[in-house]
C-alpha cells in the first residue's frame, strides 16, 4: 500500500510540474504563418523533361522504382535534391544528425542557394540534437523549416509528455521527399545512417518507392495540407536562437563515410539511368493513401483515417495475404480478423522482427501474446533474425529488364519495412505499421500499387525465401509451447536447428516481456 501511495504521489507531482511548465511554455500562435503550395507548372524543369515523355505515354499511370538497397535509396534522394530546379518538399518522422543526415541537410542548403524553394517538415520527436542545425538552416534564403507537434521545452524533451501527453503522444510518421512536383520517394525509411547502410553492424532493412507520373501531384497536395495544418509550427517560433549563421561542418571522423556515400551516389543504378536520360520504371496504377493531419490533434473523422480509406481499396483477401511489419501488434481485433481469414482458406503469412532483432522490446511484448492464437488458426509466422545474409528480392524493373535487389537484408540488422501484398495483385508500401499506434494515433502515408508481378514476388518471398534470414515460428508438437525453426543444411525441415525458447534471449528478458505483455497498453504500441 505504501508503495502504491508513493507511486501515485510521484505521478501527481510529475503532472503538477508538467502543468506549470505548460503554462510557462505554451505553444506559440500560428497567426501570421505564411501559406504556400507546390507549383504545378514544372514541366520544363530537368525532371519534367526527363520523365515527361514517359509520363505522357502512360496516361493515368505512375512509373515506379522499388528502392530496397540502403545506399541506392540514399543515392536516389540525393539525386532528386540535386536535380530540383523549382521546389523541394521534404517530410520525415526521424532525421538524425549523423553523416547521412547532415549530408542531406547540406544538399538542401545547396539547392536553396541555387534558387530552389525548400520546405522541410519534421516531426519534432525525431529531431533530437538538431536544434542548432535546423535553426541555422531555417535562416537561410529560400528555406523554411516547420516542426510538427513540437516540444516547447527543448531540454529535456521527455518532460513534454508530462506537459501535454495527449497531443505529444500523437506523431507524424509520414516519410516523403518530392522534387519539382515531378518525382517523389515514399516508403518506410527515415533519414540516418542506420537506414542507409552506414555499416553492417547497424542497418534497418527497409523498402521505399520512387515514383513519377499520376501519383506525384497527389503527394504534393498531401504535403501542402500537412504544411498548413494546425500542428506545423515555424521552426523560428520553437527553436532557440543560437546565433549561428551556418550549420557546423561534418566531424572529421565522418569524412570516410561521407566519401562512401558520395561514391554510392555516383555509381548507383538510378544515377546511371538519369545521366543517360532513360529511367527504367515499371508503369502501373498507384494510389496514394494518407491520414488527415488533424489526426495528430485527435480531430480527424474516422472516414479520413488511412486505415478507413485503405480497406475499401483492397477489399477482403480471397486467396493470400503476405504482410511485412517491423512492429507487428495485431491486438485482439486484428488477431481475430487474421485468424478468421486463415480459417476461411486464405493463406496468411507474416514477417516481423524476432526478439533479438527488434529495437523496441515493448512492441515485441505486445506481439508475442497473440502468436499462439495466430498459429492455431493457421497463420504462418516468420521472425527476422538479428544476423544473416541478403534475402527477399524484388526483381522486375520495367521494359523487360530484370534487376535483382535485396529487399530485407539481415546483418546485425532490424527489419523496418512496412509492406503487404494481397491476392498476388496489389502491393502496399509506406510508413504504416500493423499496430494500433499507426491505426489510431500517428499519421501515416503510403502507396497502394496494382502490380501482380511485384505483389506475387512478395508472396513468393514469404512462402519460400526466408529460410536464410528468419525463424519459422511453429506450435510445439506437445501443444504446450512454441518452437523457432532455423534452416538446416538442405532446407528448413531437413537438419533444422529448433529453438524451444526465444532465440538468443535470457530468462530475465523473457520474464520481463511476459510481464509487459500483461499490461493493457496495446493501444499505445
Amino acid at each position: 500500500m505504501r508503495l502504491l501511495l508513493l507511486l501515485a504521489g510521484l505521478a501527481l507531482g510529475v503532472l503538477a510540474v508538467g502543468l506549470v511548465l505548460r503554462l510557462l511554455k505554451p505553444l506559440p500562435s500560428l497567426a501570421g504563418r505564411s501559406r504556400s503550395c507546390v507549383p504545378d507548372d514544372t514541366g520544363e524543369t530537368l525532371l519534367g523533361r526527363t520523365f515527361g515523355p514517359s509520363v505522357a505515354a502512360h496516361p493515368g499511370l505512375s512509373g515506379i522504382l522499388p528502392l530496397a538497397e540502403a545506399r541506392e535509396s540514399f543515392a536516389a534522394r540525393v539525386l532528386l535534391v540535386r536535380a530540383a530546379e523549382r521546389c523541394l518538399d521534404v517530410q520525415y518522422y526521424i532525421w538524425h544528425g549523423d553523416t547521412s543526415g547532415r549530408m542531406l541537410l547540406g544538399e538542401l542548403e545547396k539547392a536553396a542557394a541555387r534558387g530552389v524553394r525548400v520546405r522541410l517538415l519534421l516531426d519534432d520527436n525525431g529531431t533530437s540534437g538538431l536544434d542548432r542545425e535546423l535553426a541555422a538552416l531555417d535562416r537561410r534564403p529560400n528555406i523554411e523549416v516547420r516542426l510538427f507537434n513540437p516540444f516547447t521545452v527543448r531540454r529535456p524533451k521527455l518532460i513534454g509528455y508530462a506537459m501535454d501527453p495527449l497531443r505529444l503522444n500523437r506523431r507524424m510518421h509520414n516519410k516523403s521527399i518530392t522534387a519539382d512536383n515531378q518525382a517523389t520517394i515514399v516508403g518506410g525509411r527515415n533519414v540516418g545512417d542506420a537506414y542507409f547502410g552506414a555499416s553492417r553492424e547497424s542497418l534497418f532493412a527497409d523498402l521505399d518507392v520512387l515514383a513519377v507520373g499520376a501519383v506525384v501531384p497527389e503527394v504534393s497536395a498531401d504535403f501542402d495540407r500537412y504544411w498548413d495544418s494546425e500542428s506545423a509550427y515555424p521552426a523560428a517560433t520553437i527553436l532557440p536562437d543560437s546565433g549561428a549563421a551556418r550549420r557546423p561542418p561534418l566531424p572529421a571522423n565522418a569524412a570516410r563515410l561521407a566519401r562512401a556515400y558520395e561514391r554510392a551516389v555516383r555509381k548507383s543504378l538510378i544515377s546511371k539511368q538519369m545521366r543517360e536520360g532513360r529511367p527504367d520504371l515499371l508503369w502501373v496504377p498507384v494510389r496514394m493513401v494518407s491520414d488527415d493531419p488533424a489526426k495528430a490533434l485527435g480531430k480527424a473523422r474516422q472516414s479520413e483515417l488511412l486505415i478507413a480509406r485503405l480497406l475499401p481499396m483492397v477489399g477482403n483477401p480471397k486467396s493470400a495475404l503476405a504482410m511485412v511489419s517491423a512492429y507487428f501488434v495485431p491486438a485482439k481485433d486484428g488477431t481475430a480478423e487474421l485468424a478468421a481469414l486463415a480459417r476461411s482458406g486464405v493463406k496468411v503469412s507474416v514477417l516481423t522482427n524476432a526478439l533479438n532483432a527488434t529495437d523496441v522490446a515493448i512492441v515485441h511484448a505486445g506481439y508475442q501474446k497473440h502468436r499462439r492464437a495466430l498459429l492455431e488458426a493457421g497463420v504462418s509466422l516468420f521472425e527476422m533474425k538479428g544476423q544473416g545474409k541478403a534475402a527477399l528480392k524484388l526483381s522486375p524493373m520495367g521494359s523487360g529488364r530484370m534487376l535483382s535487389r535485396p529487399v530485407f537484408r539481415s546483418s546485425g540488422s532490424s527489419l523496418h519495412a512496412k509492406t503487404f501484398a494481397i491476392d498476388r495483385t496489389h502491393l502496399f508500401v509506406g510508413s504504416f505499421n500493423f499496430d494500433p499506434r499507426s491505426a489510431l494515433l500517428n499519421t501515416e502515408l503510403g502507396f497502394l500499387i496494382e502490380c501482380p508481378q511485384l505483389a506475387g514476388e512478395l508472396h513468393d518471398a514469404l512462402e519460400s525465401g526466408l529460410a536464410d534470414t528468419a525463424y519459422s515460428v511453429r506450435l510445439a508438437a506437445d501443444g504446450r509451447g512454441l518452437e523457432w525453426w532455423e534452416k538446416g543444411a538442405d532446407g528448413v525441415d531437413d537438419g533444422a536447428l529448433v529453438h524451444r525458447k526465444e532465440p538468443n534471449s535470457g530468462p530475465l528478458q523473457r520474464t520481463m516481456l511476459r510481464l509487459l505483455s500483461l499490461l493493457p497498453i496495446d493501444w499505445l504500441l
